[in-house]
């Protein structure tokens, strides 16, 4: 599917950053007039994988956290998040409600988040080369 608009950004993988990341793919995606369900959706999901990049991707220390976004034709958005951290060494086990590496206050639902708020979910990784997490939804907007 071809893209109408793109967004990319790159920032430093510290927790303050989180709250840029939501803000700054909610206000690319302001031209296609999401309801406010369908933003706090991608907020949400945005939080969740840019958190995953910061606690366990980078292990606390710092890296960059890559962000592409992508408006599609028919309102449909793509959202790409990549670090180059530790990686998965067992996706499809880390992607388990509450399965955790880091224990403590962390619930081990990030994917399962992601996975409710968007349509669609890949994460794909390498050990030692880091971890991509693709997210789409369809916007019931105003088409670019």
């Amino acid at each position: 599917m071809k893209s109408v608009n793109e967004l990319r950004m790159v920032f430093d993988s510290k927790s303050v950053n989180e709250g840029f990341a939501r803000v700054a793919v909610s206000s690319f995606l302001a031209c296609i007039d999401p309801n406010i369900e369908e933003l706090t959706d991608i907020k949400t999901a945005v939080s969740e994988a840019v958190t995953n990049s910061v606690v366990h991707g980078y292990c606390e220390r710092e890296g960059k956290i890559y962000i592409t976004v992508s408006i599609l034709e028919k309102n449909k958005v793509k959202i790409r998040i990549r670090d180059k951290g530790v990686g998965i060494e067992n996706v499809e086990k880390a992607m388990e409600p509450l399965f955790t590496t880091v224990g403590g206050e962390r619930s081990g639902l990030g994917f399962a988040v992601m996975e409710s708020f968007m349509d669609k979910v890949r994460v794909s990784s390498e050990p030692g080369k880091g971890t991509t997490v693709t997210m789409e939804k369809k916007i019931f907007g105003k088409r670019l």
